[in-house]
């Protein structure tokens, strides 16, 4: 008898944006392989017997690593349990949810996703900051300054990404670590050292701190108010509509 995987969103932080599709899934799992960055309260809405499996990932430090979390997966569904694989934010946005939903298919696993809420724009929208605004940004564009260590080069093309930064906004997933140098490669293609831009740690959640500067200023600014992963950088001129009265959240 074979289970079944569901891949599930779980949201950027906050547990209430989690969908209702998500939720439903969570509650009926038999076993839930959870991340780092899943909302604790979410794990209360599991079944108390069912199998929990920790698979957070740290910066260099996995608790277990992408083809232990495949194995695991396949072996659970192959002893015909539902599996849920509850990932922050959207499994298909930097979520690795590509490489195990093909896992599951070379394996002969049925599998499902329900997407989630994705921090690249829930979080800047807890910070007041929209990624498009009506003449402001007709575009945003999602990035990760965090790639495949095993990749031979960067595929990030920053010519590509100056010239989206004229039509809108940037949106910077898992690079705080690396914002000087990203930084200055988008200057350095082009884009003003002036642009308005912020950091944003543990978006959507009560823990949410801010750091608003420029594009020139923010990596300084960033190491001297010792912000940390996980954290958002949103590089545009609708940073500006925070402080002009966007800021919702904090308030």
């Amino acid at each position: 008898m074979t289970g079944k995987v569901i891949l599930v969103g779980a949201g950027p932080g906050d547990p209430g944006l989690i969908t209702v599709k998500g939720l439903d899934a969570l509650r009926k799992a038999d076993v839930v392989v959870y991340d780092r960055l899943v909302a604790p309260q979410l794990l209360d809405e599991i079944r108390s017997d069912a199998e929990r499996i920790d698979a957070g990932k740290l910066p260099q430090k996995h608790r277990l690593d992408q083809a232990e979390i495949n194995a695991l997966l396949i072996d659970r569904a192959g002893q015909g349990k539902l599996v849920v694989r509850l990932k922050g934010g959207d499994p298909f946005v930097f979520g690795r949810g590509g490489e195990e939903g093909l896992a599951c298919h070379a394996a002969g696993i049925p599998f499902e996703i329900i997407p989630g809420v994705t921090s690249a724009i829930a979080v800047p929208a807890y910070a007041g900051v929209p990624v498009t605004h009506r003449q402001i940004a007709s575009a945003f564009t999602v990035f990760t300054g965090h790639e495949d260590p095993s990749k031979p080069e960067s595929s990030i093309d920053y010519d590509a990404l100056a010239a989206a930064a004229r039509l809108g906004t940037l949106v910077l997933l898992m690079g705080v670590s690396h914002l000087s140098e990203i930084a200055s490669r988008l200057i350095a293609a082009g884009v003003n050292a002036d642009t308005p831009a912020l950091c944003i740690e543990w978006g959507t959640t009560e823990q949410q701190r801010v750091v608003e500067g420029t594009l020139g200023t923010l990596a300084q600014q960033i190491a001297q108010s010792g912000l940390q992963p996980p954290a958002l950088t949103v590089i545009g001129e609708t940073v500006r509509l925070r402080s002009a009265g966007l800021n919702w959240f904090e308030k």
